[in-house]
């Protein structure tokens, strides 16, 4: 029998380039020790930036907020039709991963006071909310079945649909950028309920203006470039305002149900209307008008300034006081308007007492004129036609609060001020008992789970994973040193020698090859694509 060397054979039974391929193909698919640590930290990196918060407790108990709210499809699926029966419902974020995790969810961003739907009778109970404590066993979940808020409003978002034009939303072909309406009215009363809208629907061009544009610039770049652009840029509609120009919007729908806020438009601290359509453009204010409603609007601040600059100057009243005390005091901080929302009986005595410190030669009529008048006087004529109203960040502080506009801009709270958002507490890295699927590294996890046993049983385990530490790196060491990749076949060497059954392994082994890759109950291990 020949030597095994004079023939080229390996102790494994290989020849040499057989065992270099192998070698080569194995280090392809292998990484060394620290790419592995440095892929599970950016894995979990990524896992905490999608789900930055914790997801322990349903936004239920707290009652109606403004919280970011998800539509489940798998749940309540979209009729195929509007006007098919639907029941829509929402849930908080918190649901949305741990009773929802798994099903198709819509996002409907903020949204203004909403109770969570999760465990109710609008979603079925084969998903129950496994968040809120359960009061007949004073344990988590499962919840189902009961009765919803009541207070909650729905629009067609629920059912994936968008904007004026109805369409359904499809996050991975959707191009270009949707704003959300202020939203002053509901849907069921003829407004929007804060819906998401498409700039080409604002101006009444339609989704095939955009659609349109886009297949032009593809082809114009096909052209130039000899390539198509799946990603042209989608351009905003005319009369769509710069996105840089204003802070929020309110749609059409929403206007013409408050008709009372058109005569802002225009006005400081809102941008020209923005119409529907040509036809509503015909409506439009002339701009002799514009330019008389300007007018009018720089007399009433220049009367509003004299008045304040005659009140600042006036004389020591009988109580001590004088007009700079009463400014601080008792005028309403409306900055341009100085216009009271309301006033008791001595309030009333305090300014009419104040009011008579002015220079007596001055005329009734002009005094009258000086501190009775109304912002909402100097607005412009209220305009006709359909159109969107696009606000500036300053647009609170515009508004007339006097008597008789005061009781119609108190109906909308986010008129008056800036609205705040619930967020679930953050999910931070390591942080027992409170972080994210994910968001933990092993050790962590590891660390964690010690902590809830008992102390013999933690302190063995602690020895036991220590000797296994040293063995590991003992075994590491020598690919460290010379940079070689760690191959799985290695790593599974090395274990079957720690357990000492290489021969049951090869048994297996052998096992597997006749037997087929069948479990024997009808599974399959995943193959990794």
């Amino acid at each position: 029998m020949e030597d095994s060397q004079d023939i080229g054979l390996p102790l494994n039974g290989l020849p040499d380039e057989a065992r270099k391929d192998s070698v080569s193909e194995a280090s392809q698919h292998s990484q060394t020790a620290s790419d592995f640590i440095d892929s599970q930290l950016q894995l979990e990196a990524d896992a905490r930036e999608a789900l930055p918060y914790k997801f322990e407790h349903c936004t239920q108990p707290l009652g109606p907020l403004r919280q970011n709210l998800f539509s489940c499809l798998t749940c309540n699926p979209s009729p195929a039709s509007p006007s098919d029966p639907f029941t829509p419902a929402a849930v908080c974020y918190s649901c949305s991963i741990a009773c929802h995790g798994e099903h198709t969810l819509v996002e409907l961003f903020n949204r203004r006071n909403f109770t969570c739907d999760c465990g109710t009778t609008r979603l079925p109970s084969t998903s129950p909310c496994t968040l809120r404590i359960d009061p007949t066993t004073g344990m988590k979940g499962p919840i189902h079945s009961q009765t919803p808020a009541e207070g909650n409003t729905y629009n067609q978002n629920s059912q994936n649909r968008f904007c004026g034009c109805g369409e359904f939303y499809n996050a991975e072909e959707e191009k270009g950028t949707m704003y959300q309406c202020l939203g002053l009215t509901s849907e069921k009363d003829r407004g929007c309920g804060e819906d998401w809208w498409h700039p080409e629907c604002v101006v009444g061009l339609g989704r095939n203006w955009t659609k349109a544009q886009a297949q032009i610039k593809q082809e114009r770049n096909a052209v130039i470039n000899g390539a198509d652009d799946a990603d042209a840029d989608h351009p905003l509609p005319p009369g769509f305002p710069d996105e840089n120009s204003f802070d929020t919007f309110i749609c059409h729908k929403c206007v013409d149900v408050n008709p009372w806020i058109k005569q802002y438009a225009g006005t400081a601290g809102f941008l020209p209307p923005v119409y529907l359509s040509e036809s509503d453009g015909t409506a439009k204010r002339s701009r002799e008008q514009d330019e008389e409603a300007q007018r009018r609007l720089a007399e009433y601040s220049a009367a509003q300034a004299e008045v304040t600059e005659e009140l600042r100057e006036a004389k020591p009243t009988s109580n001590g006081t004088n007009g700079n005390d009463m400014l601080e005091d008792d005028a309403p901080k409306q900055e341009a308007f100085l216009q009271p929302v309301a006033s008791s009986d001595a309030n009333s005595k305090k300014r009419k007492a104040d009011d008579a410190t002015l220079d007596s030669s001055e005329s009734s009529d002009s005094k009258k004129n000086k501190t009775i008048s109304r912002y909402h006087d100097y607005l412009p004529e209220l305009p006709t036609g359909s159109f969107s109203m696009f606000l500036k960040e300053d647009f609170r502080e515009r508004f007339c609060r006097c008597p008789s506009c005061y009781p119609k801009l108190s109906k909308y709270p986010q008129l008056l001020e800036e609205e705040e958002s619930y967020e679930p507490p953050i999910s931070e890295s390591g942080e027992e008992g409170g972080q994210s699927v994910g968001t933990a590294s092993l050790l962590d996890r590891g660390e964690a789970a010690l902590s809830n046993v008992d102390r013999v049983r933690a302190i063995e385990g602690v020895m036991v994973y220590n000797h296994l530490k040293d063995k590991v790196k003992s075994f590491l060491q020598p690919f460290a040193e010379s940079g070689q990749a760690v191959g799985a076949e290695d790593i599974k060497a090395y274990f079957e020698k720690l357990r000492g059954d290489e021969q049951g392994i090869q048994a297996a082994a052998v096992s597997r090859g006749n037997g087929g890759g069948d479990r024997g109950d009808n599974r399959r291990e995943q193959s990794g694509y």
